[in-house]
């Protein structure tokens, strides 16, 4: 492949640049985002190029900025959201899940809401319980909103132009942890939303993640097949609509599976994955499928306490030898 190697959070601002070259109807809004380039620094340069009109700073009111990004995207612009956190979607749940994701069935499909909501999610800066969550469970649970967790330069890039081409309100959901993530990125390659990635290929095992628990799952393959085992990982990229086909696939080859992701284990993405492999894989399992995640709780502040709270490779690994014995 070639292509030019970037930060993570650089490959999302090129894919914002490209779009907003590609087609004016692409605005920018958020808190802090055109001078300051937001709290990531991934939208810095950009108001040189487009000016105050496209990439507009705005109060800091989460639900005015997605409310007025829902009228816009109905009056025929193609708004991309920032906010800040994730944890603050919870202020602007109304303009998402109640206009946004039910616009297009209201309207008869007659209106649609194309609309990017880009926000940060994960732990592992001690940034608290505020400021850490994964939410990503929330909106994949509502029908009419897409969601999104790339876990490399390369798709950040590819599915934030597919995301900001799409009909549909998409939720893209960025790692902190990889904003300093170095990778190639090849501005022609294309990804379309709902396609999983195989990573690495295996036949004794499948690992099912996405975003930056993806790296943490092929830190856990590589030690397994020094003992002999090769699992096979695959990368969501998308959660909702997710990839069946290829996760069933694969569990055809391996027979057994371990969902991981960032996010609190409890009534999770790993769930419905898990429920859904069961159900539909069920002629194919040689083991019940396990689930890895956060405990039930806050994540903490402290380090050394977030440190134990996180998902690590030998977490991956507990998992994985319970699910071969």
């Amino acid at each position: 492949m070639s292509g030019t190697e970037m930060r993570y959070a650089q490959a999302v601002a090129l894919a914002l640049r490209d779009s907003m070259e590609a087609d004016e109807r692409v605005v920018l809004l958020g808190e802090d985002i055109a001078a300051a380039g937001g709290s990531f620094k991934a939208t810095r340069c950009l108001l040189e190029k487009f000016g105050a009109a496209r990439v507009i700073d705005t109060p800091i009111s989460e639900a005015s900025i997605v409310s007025a990004a829902v009228g816009a995207a109905l009056s025929g612009l193609r708004p991309v959201v920032e906010i800040m956190f994730m944890d603050f979607v919870t202020l602007a749940m109304d303009a998402l899940v109640n206009q946004a994701a039910k616009a297009r069935f209201m309207f008869g499909g007659q209106g649609s809401v194309p609309m990017v909501l880009r926000t940060p999610h994960g732990g592992g800066l001690s940034a608290g319980p505020q400021h850490s969550q994964c939410l990503e469970a929330w909106v994949a649970h509502v029908p009419g909103l897409k969601v999104v967790c790339p876990s490399s330069p390369q798709d950040a890039y590819s599915l934030l132009r597919a995301s900001i081409e799409d009909q549909d309100p998409v939720v893209f959901v960025e790692h902190k942890g990889l904003y300093g993530r170095k990778g190639v990125v090849d501005s022609g390659e294309r990804v379309a939303l709902g396609v999983a990635r195989i990573a690495r290929a295996g036949r004794d095992l499948t690992l099912v993640s996405y975003g930056a628990t993806v790296d943490t799952c092929l830190q856990a393959a590589s030690r397994l097949a020094q003992e002999g085992v090769e699992a096979e990982v695959i990368d969501l990229r998308s959660i909702q609509p997710w990839d069946r086909k290829t996760v069933l696939a694969s569990l055809a080859r391996t027979h057994r599976a371990v969902v991981v992701h960032e996010a609190v284990r409890d009534f999770g993405v790993g769930a419905e994955i898990a429920a859904f492999c069961a159900e539909e894989g069920f002629d194919e399992l040689d083991a019940p499928v396990v689930r890895v995640g956060a405990p039930f709780m806050p994540v903490p502040f402290a380090k050394s306490l977030e440190a134990g709270y996180a998902i690590d490779a030998e977490r991956v690994l507990q998992a994985a030898r319970k699910t071969l014995q």
